[in-house]
This record gives structure tokens, sequence and C-alpha cells, in this order.
């Protein structure tokens, strides 16, 4: 990966995107990548939820949600002195993630995941999953 381009860390709020957050601090320190971008992914919400919410509740929710998702990962990096980009994005999750990589020229995408196997891993793994689906950079997995 070329010293320039920046790391993206997708997070959720849970252990795994921590760890996740940690282990690209770590990257960072031994002189890999750029500047560090953390995304948190909403799911869109539709149907009749949208029919009595305006738009700019619903951005509203999206947005509080995001931030409480992406609160321990802010805090991690502050604590390590350390800046980083702040992103949140609506939709699924593998298309959001590759769309902000491709954007902000990410060299890498780390993901936390909790490592499951077999059908658990399928199930459980599915947003992991889905972002090296939809991902042209090379993403990490930390366990």
């Amino acid at each position: 990966m070329a010293k320039s381009k920046g790391i993206l860390v997708a997070v959720d709020g849970s252990k795994q995107s921590d760890r996740a957050v940690r282990y690209a601090l770590e990257l960072m320190e031994n002189g890999l990548g750029g500047p560090l971008h953390l995304i948190n992914v909403q799911p869109s919400l539709r149907g009749a939820v949208t029919a009595f919410i305006s738009k700019d509740q619903v951005d509203s929710y999206h947005r509080d949600e995001g931030n409480k998702a992406l609160a321990s990962a802010v805090a991690i990096v502050k604590k390590a002195s350390t800046k980083a980009d702040v992103h949140i994005g609506v939709g699924r999750h593998g298309e959001v993630v590759a769309e902000f990589a491709k954007k902000l020229k990410a060299g890498l995408v780390v993901v936390g995941t909790r490592g499951h196997t077999g059908l658990a891993g399928v199930l459980l793994g599915s947003v992991a999953q889905d972002i090296i689906a939809h991902t042209d950079v090379p993403v990490m997995l930390v366990k």
C-alpha cells in the first residue's frame, strides 16, 4: 500500500470494530497509510416509516445513530493523539464502503470481524463479505 493512500475503517460501535480501529492506528504508526477515515453505514429506512417522517427527520436519525456507532472509535483515535475524518453513509454496507473507499482514494479498508466459521460465519460475517465483494482495494479483516 502506498504511503499516500488512506485507511478506511468500517465501524459499528462493537468490540470488533474498536479492535479494527486500534489495528489501523498500529499500521499508521508503522508507516502504512495516509489519512485515517472512519465510516459507519446506516441501513436505509424504507416503507411506511418514510411515509410519516420527513426527509430531514430521517437524515437526522441516520446522523444521530451513525455518531453513536462512531463514538468509541473516535475516542480511541483521540486517545492515540491522532485525527480521523468521520463519515456516515446510508445504504448497503458493501456498496457504501466501496463508494467511500473510491471517493477517498483509500488504499486499504479495515473491518473488524468476530471470526465465526461455517454457517455462523456465513450469516454473521455477511457485512464483511459484502464489503469484500464490492470493494476494489484490499480489505483487512481484524479478528
